[in-house]
């Protein structure tokens, strides 16, 4: 505790400062606090803690519901004065002269002057704005308490310090707003202690309004600390007539909150998001790149129209949420800008240029596969046509060629007189003829298989049989035909050789005859036979 009247050695006068300074210390530190705990944080040593000017910064903002400059994340010296001097400029841009406090005194660690600058910043943040009929700042605030104790009669405020040792101040103001908090009638002056601990606690548990003195500091000193009993004071004022200030930072502070949450939930729309896109492109592109050709054009019209409905159905929704996703990512950057805060780093490969590279490899492959498609369905028609021509070519031989090998395998010229011989070639003849003709047609469907077989045609082995099969039959046409010929020809000279054989024998046989005939006529004349015997 400090001590009770001012000490005469030099040596007691440095304690009761130094003891002075220490409440000051774990008052500020105090009000520091109850402004940072809203922005989750808080201070353990204020003359370490604002060093780097991070927190220094923060406090400034939560307090005054402004954005400051971006600070400075270094380590090094000349990081921590920038990020201190941003607050110095701040302060200073609110109207207050700032008298012998530097920034390299604050990140140097003086107490004195850190506590100088946080008493500014409480007198500017906290008192100066106080305004009750007409005065404000400190006699703004003392006056405030003067009105709401003067119906107590035990309270008596002049000032900052002694007014306010017996605790009664302190109760009077809770009692005064809040009566249900305390039982004022059964307070006793001569008690201090217990009622600055009575109102230091309901204050702390049902106010919202921290500790930031200890009875004995008060109690056990002569005059107690002007600037550590304004600074608690003020929160009593701000938290009882400054409800609408104190509603309104807190709004503020809510709204900052809430852009942060809404910036987040932002960056995990944009992940999803991303993920999702990235994970459609990895399964798309294997079925763009499979060119594993169909054998039917049934088959190929389906992965046709299976392509046209990924064209029509599929991509559309695709290329619109790659769409949202850019205007998320610059609307989310906008807002972080404006907000000072860093920019959104996606995760590894989710960056609005990898799903750029990824889509273009999308699109590629997607042409290719369209172009795919468009010539293996030319190649089928083409197959198709081809394929039905051989059908059409073969059936028509097939049918021509039908009967002809029984035909030919006849021996009706075995029977055959020499007329119906020579009758039987000129057919010959003619079959020959039509033979001939019809080598065209064989030389056409042999050359349709082949082509079918270079085009890779799935039906090939039954077409390839099929040929085989009318190759080998005109092969065989062709050697019956050459046979009957040669039967036909002959038959033909062995038919000549015997009319020709008739022939000279009826010339031989002629006069052989008539001399028959007349030496029968002679036998027969008996004149002739007695003269002869």
């Amino acid at each position: 505790a400090c001590a009770t009247s001012c000490p005469s050695d030099p040596r007691e006068r440095w304690a009761a400062r130094f003891e002075l300074r220490g409440c000051r210390t774990r008052t500020f530190t105090a009000w520091c606090n109850s402004h940072l705990r809203k922005a989750g944080t808080q201070i353990e040593n204020i003359e370490e803690d604002f060093r780097d000017g991070l927190k220094l910064m923060l406090l400034l903002e939560v307090i005054s519901g402004e954005r400051l400059a971006k600070p400075e994340r270094g380590k090094m010296r000349v990081h921590k004065i920038s990020n201190v001097n941003k607050a110095l400029d701040f302060i200073a841009s609110k109207g207050v002269k700032l008298v012998s406090i530097g920034a390299e005194e604050i990140v140097d660690g003086n107490v004195k002057m850190t506590l100088g600058m946080i008493w500014t910043i409480i007198l500017r943040f906290a008192i100066q704005d106080i305004s009750v009929e007409e005065t404000s700042a400190k006699e703004g605030l003392l006056l405030w308490c003067q009105r709401k104790t003067a119906p107590y009669k035990n309270v008596n405020i002049q000032n900052f310090h002694i007014s306010w040792k017996d605790g009664l101040g302190f109760c009077a103001l809770i009692h005064r707003h809040r009566p249900e908090l305390i039982d004022y009638g059964k307070l006793r002056k001569d008690d201090p202690l217990t009622n600055l601990n009575t109102a230091f606690d309901v204050a702390e548990k049902y106010l919202d309004i921290p500790k930031m003195l200890d009875a004995e500091d008060i109690v056990g000193t002569a005059r107690p600390d002007e600037k550590a009993i304004m600074t608690y004071v003020s929160s009593f004022y701000h938290a009882f007539s400054g409800a609408q200030k104190a509603e309104t930072a807190a709004n503020r502070i809510c709204k900052v909150l809430a852009v942060n949450q809404e910036n987040e939930q932002l960056m995990e729309d944009y992940e999803k998001l991303a993920s999702d896109l990235l994970e459609w492109i990895r399964r798309t592109i294997p079925w763009l790149e499979n060119r594993v050709p169909e054998n039917t054009m049934h088959a190929m019209q389906q992965k046709l129209e299976d392509f046209r409905d990924y064209r029509r159905l599929h991509k559309p929704p695709k290329v619109q949420e790659k769409c949202q996703l850019e205007i998320n990512f610059n609307t989310l950057q906008t807002k972080l800008r404006l907000s000072n805060r860093p920019a959104f780093m996606p995760s590894e490969g989710r960056m609005v240029s990898d799903i750029n590279n990824a889509w273009g490899c999308l699109e590629q492959v997607e042409k290719g596969y369209e172009e795919w498609l468009l010539n293996e369905i030319r190649r089928l028609e083409r197959l198709d046509h081809l394929a039905e021509k051989f059908r059409q070519k073969a059936s028509i031989h097939e049918a021509w060629t039908d009967g002809k090998e029984a035909m030919l395998r006849q021996k009706d010229y075995e029977t055959a007189t020499l007329s119906e011989i020579k009758a039987l070639l000129k057919k010959h003849e003619a079959f020959e003829s039509d033979l001939a003709a019809h080598q065209d047609r064989v030389e056409q469907i042999a050359a349709i298989a082949q082509e079918l077989n270079e085009l890779d045609y799935y039906d090939s082995p039954s077409v390839n049989a099929r040929c085989q099969k009318i190759c080998d039959q005109w092969d065989n046409l062709g050697a019956l035909t050459q046979k009957r010929r040669e039967a036909l020809e002959r038959t033909e000279k062995l038919l000549e050789t015997i009319d020709q054989l008739y022939l000279e024998y009826a010339k031989r046989a002629a006069p052989f005859n008539n001399w028959m005939e007349g030496a029968m006529e002679d036998l027969q004349d008996t004149f002739i036979v007695h003269t002869i015997e």
